[in-house]
């Protein structure tokens, strides 16, 4: 087979493979009886692709126990405890608008963002209002809502499902407190 004819279907076979067309091991197998054993070296652009998706969650997750060391085991002022903190969630949001417009996954910044956002709301309300507890409830519905809402309208279950349990669990959390 000449050349020219085996780089075009080694690259419609790289196609399917990107788009998964066919199983993984199937495009394996036909890209090594095609290349002879001696399959491109070069990245293709999905694995480019889901390798920043996956650094940047990495990244946004590592800011939840750095946040949780900053607020409960340093010393640090409140101010600088909440600057770090914006920080983090301005840097989980810019991710998030990154690998949107790549269209990529963003699943676990989403998750990362609403972590710190809520650690970081709950620190405020505590520090804030030390003895309002009607306040810190108000706080947790709100969260609740927003993660409802963003759940619903991104589709993502777990954030659906994880309102709907803090709903649940604050609604009887109050009826404890009534009896």
């Amino acid at each position: 087979m000449n050349e020219n004819r085996k780089n075009i279907i080694v690259k419609e076979i790289m196609y399917w493979k990107e788009s998964r067309m066919l199983p993984e091991h199937y495009c394996n197998y036909l890209l090594t009886l095609y290349t002879e054993g001696n399959q491109p070296a070069e990245e293709t652009e999905l694995m480019r692709k889901s390798r920043l998706s996956l650094f940047l969650g990495s990244l946004c997750l590592s800011f939840i126990p750095i946040t949780v060391f900053l607020f409960y085991f340093t010393e640090l002022s409140f101010i600088l405890q909440m600057g770090i903190s914006l920080i983090f969630l301005t840097f989980c949001i810019g991710s998030i608008y990154f690998l949107t417009y790549k269209n990529l996954g963003v699943d676990i910044v989403i998750s990362a963002t609403a972590l710190i956002f809520l650690l970081a709301s709950v620190h405020i309300v505590i520090k804030l209002f030390p003895e309002n507890l009607m306040m810190l409830n108000s706080m947790l519905m709100f969260h609740c809502l927003i993660w409802f809402i963003a759940g619903r309208k991104l589709q993502l279950l777990y954030l659906t499902i994880s309102s709907c349990v803090g709903f649940i669990l604050l609604i009887g959390l109050f009826f404890y407190k009534i009896y």
